[in-house]
């Protein structure tokens, strides 16, 4: 199962590449979760290549983003997530380095229930993101807080955190 579950991971990331008129941006992220597990995350994100608001101090933009995550932790309760979700980006003005902020909501699938001592209730979650960082020529680095919950449409509703450094590539 995690095997196929992995496969399905890397397939769908490669298809979102593929499929996009733009350049696909990548991100590796580690962290730990709210109960000390080990989080390692890939993804790539697909800029929506607009601005709303633009003004002297900076602009608001966003990008699509597409991740697996790896849970680490014993056998039982290691696990993996594929998300996806819309995330809107303040970017303030600098000519080298642009700090952000950036927040987002989504959609996550979990291969198990069980993540450490939490029962999630169902595979489907939300995600909710919060970030901050620097971006510098094609680069970014920068903090995130994660959250997973399926909002209480399933008991036991035992949502789980991540909280990760992230590192982000431009093509």
């Amino acid at each position: 199962m995690n095997k196929l579950f992995t496969a399905a991971a890397l397939a769908a990331l490669t298809i979102g590449s593929v499929g996009a008129a733009q350049a696909a941006d990548v991100t590796f992220a580690i962290g730990q979760s709210g109960d000390s597990t080990m989080v390692y995350r890939l993804g790539t994100q697909f800029d929506f290549n607009r601005s709303w608001v633009q003004s002297d101090v900076g602009r608001l933009t966003g990008y699509w983003d597409a991740g697996y995550t790896y849970w680490e932790g014993d056998e039982t309760a290691s696990n993996h997530s594929l998300s996806f979700s819309p995330v809107f980006v303040y970017e303030f003005a600098g000519e080298t380095v642009r700090p952000y902020v950036e927040a987002g909501i989504g959609l996550a699938f979990f291969s198990s229930t069980e993540l450490e001592d939490n029962d999630l209730g169902s595979s489907f979650q939300f995600e909710d993101r919060l970030g901050v960082g620097l971006r510098f020529a094609d680069q970014e680095v920068g903090l995130r807080a994660l959250h997973y919950s399926n909002a209480g449409l399933k008991e036991p509703n035992n949502g789980v955190e991540a909280y990760t450094l992230h590192y982000r590539l431009s093509f």
